[in-house]
C-alpha cells in the first residue's frame, strides 16, 4: 500500500501533471469569463438589436400549447430555443478563437527556438588562425622552395 502511494504522489507531482491541473483550472477560470462576457455584454446587444428584452426568448413555436374549456395545458407548447443557442456558439467561437491565438503564438515561439538551433548547429565553425610561429615556419618553407 505505500508503495502504491509513493508511486501515486511521483506521479502527481510530476511536471506534465501539474501543468495540466493547473490549465485545467485557468481554462476553468476563462471559461466563466467568456460566459460572462456573451451573457452580459453580447447577448444583450444582440437582444437589443434583434428587438427582444433577453436572447433566450428568442424562440421558434413548432407546436402552441393545446388548452382545454378550463384553462388546464393539455398538450406543452413545443418551441426551439435557439437564443440560448446562440450564446452558447458564440462562447464556444470565443474560447475557439483564443485557442487558436495561443497554439499559434506558441507554434511560433517553437518555430523560432528551433531556428536558432539550427542556425547554430549549421554555423561552421572559423578555422583556427595559424599563429605567428606557423606563419613563420610557412614563409621558410616557402622561400626554401624557390
Amino acid at each position: 500500500m505505500k508503495k502504491l502511494i509513493s508511486e501515486f504522489k511521483a506521479f502527481i507531482m510530476r511536471g506534465n501533471v501539474l501543468d495540466m491541473a493547473i490549465g485545467v483550472v485557468i481554462a476553468g477560470a476563462f471559461g466563466k469569463i467568456t460566459t460572462s462576457l456573451v451573457n452580459d455584454l453580447i447577448l444583450p446587444l444582440v437582444s437589443w438589436i434583434c428587438g427582444t428584452r433577453d436572447m433566450t426568448a428568442l424562440n421558434i413555436l413548432v407546436r402552441p400549447a393545446v388548452y382545454n374549456e378550463a384553462g388546464e395545458v393539455v398538450k406543452e407548447a413545443i418551441t426551439l430555443g435557439f437564443g440560448s443557442f446562440v450564446g452558447t456558439v458564440i462562447d464556444f467561437l470565443l474560447i475557439a478563437m483564443v485557442v487558436f491565438a495561443i497554439v499559434k503564438v506558441a507554434n511560433k515561439a517553437h518555430d523560432l527556438a528551433h531556428k536558432k538551433e539550427e542556425k547554430a548547429e549549421a554555423a561552421p565553425e572559423e578555422p583556427a588562425k595559424p599563429t605567428t610561429e606557423e606563419l613563420l615556419a610557412q614563409i621558410l618553407e616557402e622561400l626554401k622552395k624557390k
